[in-house]
């Protein structure tokens, strides 16, 4: 029998973080290593498991000798930047949704990715993934056609329009030779004239609990094509990072992207 691959998960004490923990106990292809909080956390210390039982594991702001073969990271900026240099000292995968990278951050991400295998992604919905491929098919085969990005979230969001609602962008403009910058339009009001050729344009919805939901119009003369996707719980997010997890467990040094794990058949995580 194959030995499970051992993960850390770095945010464990966040909302993603706690869902990754409850799916990798119930998944027979992954054991949890480590349960990694930011330094200073009243978790520190604290089991995983309530009440405590003998050996079970503690949430910490130190990995050890876990001998984990992947981290999964859905922290901060600021833990970001730990996360990735962990993973650079101890020669580990790493997969991550941490957003609001900055641009230092990006090129470091590159950089490391000639040491170690990396996946990051704004949104770890294998639905998603396939909406961006199916996206960047339809807007380089109609090319003349005009795009518009609807996104809707809760009301406690603070960014718009959304890190997917955006990545979907630049997959259409780069599909069709353009960068995003060049083409995208955020903002509609008054007397603002015909819509400019080519653009890409985004409205975006703000309210109650809504967990996410995304669409993509591709507008024609007399017809139109509607690509949506919504998301029902987080749970899907906290799958398809551990589905990320597996795929890139020994993968060689590299960028890697959520499409990639698309092409590779594979065992479900549990629902």
């Amino acid at each position: 029998m194959t030995e499970p691959i051992r993960i850390a998960i770095h945010g464990a004490a966040g909302r993603m973080g706690r869902s990754l923990i409850e799916l990798t106990r119930l998944d027979a292809r992954l054991k949890l290593a480590a349960a990694l909080v930011a330094p200073g956390s009243t978790l520190e210390g604290t089991p995983l498991v309530s009440p405590a039982v003998p050996g079970a594991l503690t949430y910490s702001t130190r990995l050890g000798d876990a001998g984990a073969r992947v981290l999964v990271d859905f922290s901060s900026t600021g833990g970001f930047d730990r996360a990735l240099a962990l993973c650079v000292e101890r020669g580990m995968a790493l997969v991550s949704g941490t957003t609001g990278l900055s641009a230092a951050q990006w090129a470091a991400l590159d950089v490391a990715a000639a040491h170690i295998a990396v996946l990051h992604a704004a949104n770890f919905s294998l639905g998603i993934s396939l909406l961006t491929r199916l996206l960047r098919a339809a807007a380089a085969a109609l090319p003349d056609w005009d795009i518009e990005i609807l996104e809707a979230h809760h009301a406690r969001k603070e960014d718009a329009p959304s890190g997917t609602a955006l990545a979907l962008g630049e997959a259409a403009a780069a599909a069709r030779g353009r960068r995003l910058e060049e083409v995208m339009q955020t903002a509609r009001h008054g007397q603002v004239g015909p819509r400019a050729p080519g653009a890409i344009g985004f409205a975006v919805l703000r309210g109650g609990d809504v967990v996410g939901e995304h669409g993509v119009w591709l507008l024609g003369a007399g017809e139109r094509i509607e690509l949506t996707h919504r998301a029902g719980n987080r749970v899907i997010f906290a799958r398809g990072a551990l589905e990320a997890a597996c795929w890139l467990a020994g993968r060689p040094p590299g960028h890697y992207t959520l499409e990639q794990v698309l092409d590779v058949p594979r065992d479900r995580l549990p629902t």
